[in-house]
C-alpha cells in the first residue's frame, strides 16, 4: 500500500476541506439560533394574566366585536370536548 492511498489529498489538514465547513455550518447555525431564542425568551417574558381577564378575549360582545373569533372558538371547543360528551350521529 502506498502513502497516497491512505492519506487523501496529499495529507492536507482537515480545515482545508470546504465540504467539512459546509457540513459543520448547519449545526453551528442551529446552536446560534437557539442562543438567540433563549436571549429573546429571557428578555421578553410572558405577562402574568389574572383570573379576571382569563376569558376576556373569548366573549362575543353584544355589538358583534367578537364575531371574528367564533370560528376559532368553535374549533377549540370542539377539539376540547371529550368523545363521551359528543352527541351520537344516529349510527
Amino acid at each position: 500500500m502506498n502513502a497516497d492511498a491512505t492519506t487523501p489529498h496529499g495529507g492536507e489538514p482537515w480545515w482545508r476541506f470546504p465540504l467539512l465547513w459546509m457540513v459543520m455550518a448547519g449545526p453551528a447555525a442551529v446552536v446560534l439560533a437557539s442562543f438567540a431564542t433563549l436571549w429573546l425568551a429571557l428578555r421578553t417574558p410572558d405577562p402574568v394574566v389574572g383570573p379576571e381577564s382569563r376569558r376576556q378575549g373569548d366573549v362575543v360582545g353584544e355589538d358583534g366585536t367578537g364575531k371574528k373569533l367564533l370560528p376559532a372558538l368553535t374549533g377549540r371547543n370542539h377539539a376540547a370536548t371529550p368523545p363521551a360528551d359528543l352527541r351520537s350521529s344516529g349510527r
